[in-house]
């Protein structure tokens, strides 16, 4: 096998990597644990492979020596990582630890052996210049072991919240820092000056060999940091860090500045497209480099204050999480990308003409790549709506992806230049100019200037890709973005005459309350509210003329132009719920306005008419839109914009059966596999708002975790550790409160907003079925909007059961068609629906089933918020009840005869029944409570012989 043919296949390791990333970041939603495996996918997977390879490589190339075990030991390190990397993966996602402690043997072997194989080969080399830098990659594959053997302990989860953040964060710095950043520093130092045809100057060589131990020092600082627990050390390493990392950006840059004047004198120089097929130097190499340095130094910054401004380790970890995105894609995927996008040409081959036709492949787009990955992860970390972080992060991953694709380009351009070309013969062949090997055929080059201008375009299209991707995403919400859609914003003046004059007053949005509450204005004075949001939850200001603030997320502000006032106007957060809980403003019209004369033949209006007109909706004058009734003011019409079809009730036929295509709702718990202690499970919850059949004909727009209402069934024992990542993908701030573990509610159980996410870690100590639900004020019309789900803990000595199902009580205050949650409705506690598991009468058209004689376990929850359950199966006779945490009835009891027809809840209870059926047939399960069993809270069971 010839060199580049090895080489080829070695690096298709790295793209089957990059691609298996790639499709999981586009189908992320519907796989667990999403963003640990498109973490590791990257990290693990395509950067550690290429690491190994290309470390090796560049350490036979400054060494000058033969490597111990030559391709065939790197072969096997190879094979043994993709092995391992496979096995912790595999037993991650599964969940199964089983798998991850070999997989990581192998990973952590890897990287040690390559550590050790390089020691041997530099003291079995002569002396040469640049040999101190085969350093960086010895001390890169110490680090990886410590790293892995931080990974592992996190994955076995047996560690306390303060534990888990210290050793987290040693994760973080060992493997990012010490292995792929060292990795990354050394190797810039000879690849930068080749990328940049620039020589290593004395001084060059001089910082770099000063930046090596700056750098392990910071990491030695974040390392023990960790290991003490003292989080002010945590900024000291990653500031020491970012200072060795500067000492090698200060080397490119003068690398940069040398290289500029002969750049420029060949770019002038008109020479023939053979030599220079493409701009000299390349834009993508050095561009997608130096902004890798740049993200990895702003990403280590933002790392020490995140740890260091947090309340806790555990709250630490959190909050790393959002440099994912900098640390992953700025830095290691572009170093990535950009490191290959030089040296493939390279070991393809081919001659020099392949390679520069290669390397032409693997620099189309350059400019336009780099602003739409660089400038694409800047909007995301920005305080951006979520569903500009989507469109944007979209934008980010093709432009990733595109490498890929001229990766293949680039692998064919090579394969058809080593075919054998059949030779133009004959009268009519017809000889052109061109360079030995194939090249391109002779001509002047392109100018400076009109290298320029392509350049200068291609960073137009760059940008106006990034803004459309802006205007796209700020459309699909557009009053997350501050941008008005309840109305016009126009005067609503009708009649009353202007005074030429401006009021303005500024209101703060605070404690769900507006300050002030009340604004006294001039009649006839135009008014300017300049609004700021201090709250820690997402508001609006809407007026009753239909002039709006848009959605303002915490600590943003907005001007709204309510117009000339000629009488008083009421204003209100169209949030869904906020109105009802006090966040309303008056304002009042002074004096006595003048009032413009009538058309001849019309009679005038009196003063009291003219202010009328403004007053709210049904009046005569302007156009005006109704915020103030209960369907579109509390079911969010700033988003949605006015229901066409009325109110959801009016549509309500509970004897109407569901369509074909309805499928109910999967109410059977799986049994959990023997005891084998405590576990960790992990939990990805994702807020949704999703329009959803809630009774046949009848759609709401329902705040979800996860897509569904109720939320997914978490499902354990005692002693397990649920670690559950919250991410807001909503419109408006949610948060989670889990009853099934006691802790302080201060931090985790926070509001967080759109495009945040948190992470609730809690340990189950005791047994039943737990309520979850989102705690945001006001948090009844969160939970009536769906947003509760159940977690089972099983008690210990669990009997056995044939089938077990999980049945969640919960209320439905129905909106207009297609809207969300009525506010006012769920204030009166008075439902329009009763349902289990989220949808009227599911399981009375898509019944249930056991056999008769069989042994049949109901998991209760009565998930109000309001509603009291009596789950009762008609002709059964329940023998066990499990009730909030206690045996109520079990073996008959104290008479031993004795058996149960009804588990009765309050809100937020919950507990289990068992019953036998004792025939075939059909039996009916309702909520007792008959008028709530009458609004759809009935189902059925069908027994078979």
């Amino acid at each position: 096998m010839t060199r580049a043919s090895w080489h080829v296949r070695a690096n298709g390791l790295v793209l089957a990597w990059l691609v298996a990333a790639a499709l999981l970041t586009v189908a992320h939603r519907w796989v667990p644990a999403a963003q640990w495996l498109m973490v590791h996918l990257l990290l693990l997977g395509a950067v550690t492979t290429a690491i190994l390879l290309w470390s090796q490589h560049f350490a036979d190339t400054l060494l000058r020596t033969p490597v111990p075990g030559g391709r065939r030991g790197l072969t096997a390190r190879l094979a043994a990582h993709t092995v391992g990397a496979l096995l912790v993966v595999a037993g991650l996602a599964l969940p199964h630890f089983a798998l991850v402690v070999p997989g990581s043997v192998l990973v952590a072997g890897a990287g040690l052996t390559q550590a050790v194989v390089l020691v041997r080969q530099m003291r079995g080399a002569l002396p040469t210049r640049f040999r101190p830098l085969v350093r960086w990659y010895v001390c890169a594959g110490l680090a990886l072991p410590l790293g892995v053997a931080c990974g592992v302990v996190l994955a076995r989860g047996t560690l306390s919240d303060d534990a888990h953040g210290r050793v987290y964060v040693a994760h973080v710095a060992l493997t990012l820092v010490g292995w792929v950043a060292t990795t990354v520093l050394g190797t810039l130092m000879v690849l930068w000056p080749t990328v940049q045809h620039a020589r290593i100057e004395p001084e060059d060589e001089r910082d770099g060999r000063r930046a090596l131990p700056v750098v392990l020092a910071g990491l030695g600082v974040l390392v023990v940091g960790a290991a003490t627990g003292l989080r002010w050390l945590v900024p000291v390493g990653c500031v020491v860090v970012s200072v060795g990392a500067g000492l090698i950006g200060l080397v490119m840059w003068r690398q940069r500045r040398a290289a500029l004047p002969v750049v420029a004198a060949n770019a002038a120089r008109e020479l023939p497209a053979r030599t220079a097929p493409v701009p000299v130097p390349p834009t993508f190499a050095p561009g997608s480099l130096a902004a890798s340095l740049a993200w990895f130094v702003g990403s280590s910054l933002a790392f020490g204050a995140v740890v260091v401004a947090a309340p806790g380790w555990d709250v630490a970890v959190d909050r790393v999480r959002g440099l994912v995105a900098p640390f992953v894609v700025g830095f290691a995927a572009q170093v990535l990308i950009g490191a290959l996008s030089h040296l493939l040409p390279v070991v393809l081959g081919g001659g020099p003409a392949v390679a520069r036709r290669t390397a032409a492949e693997l620099e189309r787009g350059a400019v336009v790549r780099l602003v739409l990955v660089n400038g694409g992860l800047l909007l995301f970390c920005a305080p951006v709506p979520s569903t500009v972080r989507v469109v944007v992060s979209f934008v980010v991953l093709g432009a990733l992806v595109a490498f890929v694709v001229l990766a293949l380009r680039a692998l064919l351009v090579v394969r058809h230049a080593r075919r054998p070309q059949p030779a133009a013969s004959g009268p009519g062949a017809e000889t052109r100019p061109a360079d030995a090997a194939g090249g391109a055929p002779a001509g002047p080059a392109p100018a400076l200037a009109a290298r320029s201008a392509h350049r200068s375009g291609a960073l137009a299209v760059g940008v106006g890709a990034l803004a459309l991707a802006l205007v796209v995403g700020v459309a699909m919400d557009p009053p997350a973005a501050g941008i008005a859609t309840a109305g016009t914003s126009g005067d609503g003046s009708g009649d009353v005459v202007a005074t030429g004059r401006t009021t303005t007053v500024r209101v703060e949005a605070r404690d769900m309350r507006f300050s002030p509450s009340r604004i006294e204005v001039p009649a006839g004075d135009r008014l300017v509210l300049e609004v700021t949001n201090v709250d820690d939850d997402v508001h609006d200001l809407v007026v009753a003329n239909g002039a709006t603030t848009g959605r303002l997320a915490p600590g943003s502000s907005a001007s709204v132009d309510v117009g000339v006032v000629g009488g008083d106007l009421d204003a209100w957060c169209s949030v869904a719920g906020h109105r009802l809980m006090g966040m309303t403003l008056t304002i009042v019209a002074t004096g006595t306005p003048q009032v413009a004369a009538p058309p001849d033949g019309e009679q005038p209006a009196d003063a009291g008419e003219a202010g009328d007109a403004h007053a709210g909706p049904g009046a005569s004058g302007g156009a005006h839109h109704d915020h103030g009734g209960t369907g579109s003011s509390q079911t969010g019409s700033s988003q949605n914009g006015p229901s066409q079809t009325g109110p959801a009730a009016d549509l309500l036929d509970l004897m109407a059966a569901p369509g074909e295509d309805v499928v109910a709702r999967d109410a059977a718990l799986e049994p959990l596999g023997p005891d084998e202690g405590p576990v960790t499970r992990r939990v990805r919850l994702v807020v949704q708002e999703v329009v959803r059949e809630v009774a046949p004909g009848v759609t709401q727009r329902l705040w979800t975790f996860g897509g569904t209402a109720p939320g997914p069934v978490l499902h354990g024992r005692v002693g397990d550790r649920f670690v559950v990542t919250l991410v807001n993908d909503g419109s408006i701030g949610h948060s989670i409160d889990f009853h099934a573990g006691a802790l302080a509610p201060d931090d985790v159980m926070r509001t967080i907003q759109p495009g945040e996410e948190l992470t609730y870690t809690f340990t189950a100590t005791r047994s039943g079925i737990w309520m979850y639900h989102c705690s945001t004020m006001p948090m009844s019309t969160h939970l009536a909007n769906g947003m509760l789900g159940a977690v089972v803990i099983e008690p210990d000595g669990l009997a056995p059961v044939d089938r077990q199902y999980v049945v969640v009580q919960h209320e439905l205050y129905l909106g207009e068609q297609g809207g969300e949650v009525d506010a006012a409705k769920v204030a009166t506690q008075v439902p329009d629906l009763v349902v289990f598991n989220g949808y009227a009468n599911q399981y009375r058209d898509r019944p249930l089933t056991a056999s008769a004689g069989q042994s049949v376990r109901f998991w209760v929850l009565d998930a109000g918020p309001n509603r009291p359950s009596a789950f009762h199966v008609v002709g059964g006779q329940f023998h066990t009840v499990f009730r909030e945490g206690e045996y109520t009835l079990r073996d008959g009891g104290s008479t031993g005869t004795g058996g149960s027809q009804v588990l009765a809840l309050q809100p937020a209870e919950g507990g289990f029944v068992e019953v036998t059926f004792p025939e075939a047939g059909t039996y009916p399960f309702v909520s007792h409570v008959m008028s709530d069993a009458e609004k759809g809270a009935t189902g059925r069971v069908v027994v078979t012989p």
